[in-house]
């Protein structure tokens, strides 16, 4: 894909939206392929981790507006379909990947680049970063790719409707108040920050890690019951483990557990 680079270092894949002369839009393609990609990581058993990052100072500006928005001006409904269904795909395909994904947010983070971090599991900005969820702007319901859904649940839902609403930017100080950033890093040392975290997390109980994400996504529309019932369901699962034995092994040793992911 020429508007993405997937790099692979050990078990962290890192992906860097990569068009810096124009604030890493997204394509058409690009879209389809980021889908395909996150969809493939989910058998992948050598990924632990995921960062997501932009190139040249930016994360991403959405949308091409020219090779996107214009074109579908000139679509049917049925297409318009298609392309609004595929792109919510990616976010599923995000959110069902096991792996967590750490998104590194610097400058530009707007429109499609908004949902793409706000469909990482932990965010890392600067303070002269920008996130602006911007559909309103161009006629569009600030609804897109699930950001009723999932924003409301980050940010609050008093927030989250003002930013869907106006289509104003959110910056680094004001996202980390509110919940939207994990943490806030100068620009030259967030990539490396995310590394860090994404580092952490892949030598740490991984099985442990995806079913956290798993459960943390599938006891969203669970009634408390419920989601109680399903959290001693993955436990017990869990238990059965040899990452679990070694943790305890490690305790009794008086030692730093070494998990292997089985």
């Amino acid at each position: 894909m020429n508007d993405a680079k997937w790099e692979v270092h050990g078990p962290i894949v890192t992906v860097t939206i990569d068009r810096p002369e124009r604030k890493n839009p997204l394509s058409f393609e690009s879209y389809a392929e980021l889908r395909d990609r996150f969809r493939a990581l989910k058998g992948d058993t050598s990924a632990k981790t995921v960062v997501l990052t932009g190139s040249g100072g930016n994360f991403c500006s959405g949308g091409d507006v020219r090779g996107i928005i214009g074109p579908l001006t000139k679509m049917t409904h049925d297409q318009l379909l298609g392309f609004t269904q595929m792109t919510g795909e990616l976010v599923k395909a995000m959110r069902a990947c096991p792996q967590p994904i750490v998104a590194a947010i610097d400058g530009v983070c707007v429109g499609a680049g908004a949902i793409l971090a706000m469909a990482s599991d932990l965010r890392l900005g600067t303070a002269r970063s920008k996130v602006a969820f911007l559909f309103t702007r161009v006629g569009l319901g600030g609804c897109d790719m699930g950001a009723c859904a999932m924003l409301p649940r980050i940010i609050g839902h008093g927030r989250a409707a003002e930013l869907l609403y106006t289509g104003r930017s959110m910056l680094g100080d004001e996202a980390f108040a509110w919940g939207f950033f994990n943490a806030l890093f100068p620009p030259e040392d967030v990539l490396a920050s995310a590394h860090r975290l994404a580092a952490s997390l892949a030598n740490g109980p991984t099985l442990a890690h995806a079913m956290t994400k798993r459960m943390l996504h599938e006891e969203w529309d669970m009634p408390l019951d419920a989601a109680i019932d399903a959290e001693a369901k993955a436990q017990a699962e869990l238990m059965l483990t040899q990452d679990f034995r070694r943790a305890y092994d490690a305790f009794i040793a008086g030692e730093k557990p070494v998990f292997a992911g089985d």
